[in-house]
């Protein structure tokens, strides 16, 4: 199957379902490699998450 043809099918989509097959389409389009601070980040919080945990929702003062 070509783009072309895919283009074709969309092209034939009712305009009620687009949103529908955009929300489909978008997960087949492969995200960004994280950069290496990014993991580095990462790494550094799931190390602080297993050494502190986390605080509930509830435990925050949402008034300060």
């Amino acid at each position: 199957m070509s783009k072309v043809l895919l283009k074709n099918l969309i092209d034939l989509i009712d305009e009620n379902d687009e949103e529908t097959i955009f929300k489909l389409l978008i997960r087949f389009i492969p995200e960004d490699k994280a950069f290496p601070d990014e993991i580095e980040a990462i790494k550094r919080a799931n190390e602080s998450i297993e050494k502190f945990g986390t605080v509930s929702h509830d435990e925050i003062n949402w008034d300060c």
